[in-house]
């Protein structure tokens, strides 16, 4: 009963903000489009050393020279954590609302720029190597980030409406208290994303530039 009492709730937040959503995952698309485009605005001697760096990194991780597991999980889930806290306590201020939209779209950038950079400088090995480097903890990843910058958003524009518009105001603990379990909920996938990118993304790795070799 409890389940589908929260399936409800779910789906009539998706119904209520499906334009606010669509908006989300668009503008993510943009920061992804513009990463991948930077690339090409790069100059040659630019891309050769970050090539250079790139190169580094894939001979140490062929060699199994990588940080340990637990240090991985660890830097990638405070990494990703601080980035979800950041923009949950940017949804509770009424000024933050910019600041969200400026940091999903920064995000998309980097994902964008990444994969954009592995393709142009190695093309098919370029995508394989991003299929199973950068691909796997981000498809948890993106949605969460995607999720959660959407619920910031929304509960950024209740304040906002129950700040200047004294006539529809409406209580604004149900949806705080939502908002904290959305973030704690968003904690928990990024673990998940972090132990992917720790103990299966570098063995993956690994298997692939030796294949590629």
């Amino acid at each position: 009963m409890k389940k589908r009492r929260y399936q409800d709730v779910a789906v009539n937040h998706l119904r209520e903000y499906s334009s606010i959503y669509l908006f989300v995952i668009v503008l993510f698309l943009m920061g992804v489009i513009f990463g991948a485009v930077i690339v090409n605005s790069l100059s040659f001697t630019q891309k050769e050393d970050l090539f250079y760096y790139l190169s580094q990194f894939f001979g140490q991780a062929a060699s199994g020279k990588v940080a340990d597991g637990r240090d991985l999980f660890l830097q990638s889930f405070m990494h990703n954590g601080k980035f979800i806290g950041l923009i949950w306590i940017l949804g509770v201020s009424i000024i933050g609302l910019p600041v969200i939209l400026v940091l999903l779209f920064m995000k998309g950038m980097v994902v964008g720029f990444t994969v954009g950079f592995l393709v142009n400088q190695m093309q098919w090995d370029g995508f394989l190597l991003s299929f199973v480097s950068i691909l796997p903890q981000n498809f948890i990843i993106i949605p969460v980030f995607i999720i959660t910058a959407a619920m910031a958003v929304t509960f950024s524009l209740k304040m906002i409406k129950n700040q200047f518009m004294k006539k529809i105001s409406q209580p604004i603990m149900p949806s705080f208290f939502r908002y904290i379990f959305s973030f704690l909920a968003a904690l928990v996938f990024l673990a998940m994303a972090a132990a992917i990118e720790a103990y299966l993304s570098p063995a993956a790795l690994k298997a692939v530039i030796n294949s590629l070799n």
